[in-house]
């Protein structure tokens, strides 16, 4: 199992896909690993007009999906984490419709049954999360994320959203560590009588209500990314909470979480390597694996 982003070319009239989920089949809970931002060995990057071509979004679609017969997606993601809020904002207009005209071209590939058409959130785009049941869209972010709801919910495709407890504590104090880490003894937030002891799943549930008063009640959630990073900005980036985090994580997806008990979570680690190259100093230390693929630390997938 792998999740694979590609940073492609983007111009003002151009938005590619740029993350390709590619797994063996999936039954029950299951963990993937992110190779990272910067996929190799994958079709090389090339400028293509997908939102405004559909013969742009076929080609694509006949170049880097049919012409892999022994690679099975499951999932094409047009765009990731592109938001009205953050350096991405320019790509907004551009993403619904390469969505549409991908989904065309899958459909007409006859993969329409077999490869789900998405886009990856960050949960920046969601407020009032505390308790996790009033979890909202901001106001500000509808105009973008209806259209994508209504579009996942006609398709039958779930909402890939990208789940970082780090990054909450990292900007809230006031978050107990063992509630970020699956680590707590009890039960920290009751909510309504939905008992939440970590923080992943009063994420994800958040989202899930967000959805729910968008008209995505439909929707499952796919956890495109979640991770932990093992140096880069103090106390909190360490080896043993990255190994903490992370092992706890493919355990819990098992469970599913206290909005969606039976139903087990569709998670993908970040990453599968270091990457040595980004900035800030923060986003180079989420790998399990250093650039030359020693083991950072013991995890298991079992």
């Amino acid at each position: 199992m792998a999740c694979t982003k590609l940073h492609f070319p983007i111009t003002a009239t151009t938005l590619l896909v740029i993350l390709i989920l590619a797994t063996l089949d999936f039954t029950g809970a299951q963990t993937g690993v992110c190779y990272g931002r910067n996929g190799n060995g994958l079709p090389s990057p090339v400028d293509v007009n997908i939102a405004s071509s559909q013969t742009n979004a076929n080609a694509w679609v006949q170049n880097n999906v049919r012409n892999y017969g022994n690679v099975k997606f499951r999932y094409i993601a047009v765009g990731n984490e592109v938001s009205p809020l953050n350096g991405n904002a320019q790509y907004v207009p551009f993403v619904i419709n390469a969505m549409r005209n991908i989904q065309n071209a899958i459909s007409g590939a006859g993969l329409g049954n077999q490869i789900k058409v998405s886009t990856a959130i960050e949960t920046e785009l969601t407020t009032d999360t505390f308790p996790p049941s009033r979890g909202k869209f901001k106001d500000n972010v509808r105009g973008y994320v209806d259209p994508i709801i209504r579009f996942l919910v006609a398709n039958r495709s779930p909402l890939l959203v990208n789940i970082y407890p780090y990054f909450a504590i990292a900007n809230n104090q006031a978050i107990q560590l063992d509630y970020a880490l699956f680590t707590s003894p009890g039960v920290v937030v009751n909510d309504n009588g939905r008992e939440y002891r970590n923080l992943f799943d009063a994420l994800l549930d958040a989202t899930y209500s967000a959805l729910e008063k968008a008209g995505g009640s439909s929707l499952d959630i796919v956890v495109s990314e979640s991770g932990w990073p093992s140096a880069g900005a103090g106390q909190l980036t360490s080896i043993d909470n990255a190994r903490t985090y992370n092992n706890n994580l493919i355990r819990h997806v098992k469970g599913g979480s206290p909005k969606r008990p039976s139903k087990p979570i569709e998670a993908y680690i970040f990453a599968l390597l270091n990457e040595d190259l980004k900035s800030p100093e923060i986003e180079k230390h989420f790998g399990l694996f250093t650039p030359n693929r020693q083991p950072k630390y013991a995890i298991s997938f079992n």
